[in-house]
C-alpha cells in the first residue's frame, strides 16, 4: 500500500463539471450542466451559483475519498467563472463556491489542493492546504 510506503494518498475528482460515466452523474439536475468543455466534450460546466444543489453531491464525493483512505483530494474545474461555462459566473461566486469545497473537505479531515485557479490565490490561500498549476 502507498500508506505503508510513506506516500501520501491524495484523489482526484472534478468539482466544476459534469462528467458522465461517473456513478453520480445523475445526481446532478439537468439545470446546473452547462456548455461543454473544449478539450473534453462529454464534460460539461457546473452552474457552480447552485451550491446548495451541489454542495450534498460534493459532499459525498469528499466522504468517498475519506472512505478510501485518501489524506487529501484534487479538486478539478474550480475556474469556471474564466471560462465559457454557458453561465454568468463571477469571480465572488468562484469564490464562494472553492471555499465550500475546501471546507467540506477540511470537515472529513482531507487536505484539499487549489487547482489552476491562478487568479484567485491571494484570497484563497489560507483555505486550501497545496496548490497544483498545469498552466
Amino acid at each position: 500500500s502507498l500508506h505503508g510506503q510513506g506516500k501520501r494518498v491524495i484523489c482526484y475528482y472534478s468539482a466544476g463539471t459534469w462528467e458522465p460515466g461517473r456513478p453520480d452523474s445523475g445526481d446532478f439536475p439537468e439545470s446546473v450542466l452547462g456548455n461543454r468543455l473544449e478539450d473534453f466534450p462529454d464534460e460539461r460546466w457546473l452552474d457552480i451559483r447552485e451550491i446548495e444543489t451541489l454542495r450534498p453531491i460534493m459532499m459525498e464525493r469528499t466522504e468517498l475519498a475519506r472512505d478510501k483512505d485518501c489524506d487529501g483530494v484534487e479538486p478539478d474545474n474550480v475556474d469556471g467563472y474564466i471560462n465559457d461555462s454557458g453561465f454568468s459566473l463571477s469571480a465572488s461566486n468562484q469564490l464562494a463556491f472553492n471555499t465550500m469545497i475546501s471546507e467540506i473537505s477540511h470537515n472529513q479531515g482531507l487536505s484539499v489542493g487549489l487547482k489552476n485557479d491562478l487568479d484567485q490565490v491571494e484570497e484563497l490561500v489560507d483555505l486550501f492546504d497545496f496548490a497544483v498549476n498545469e498552466q
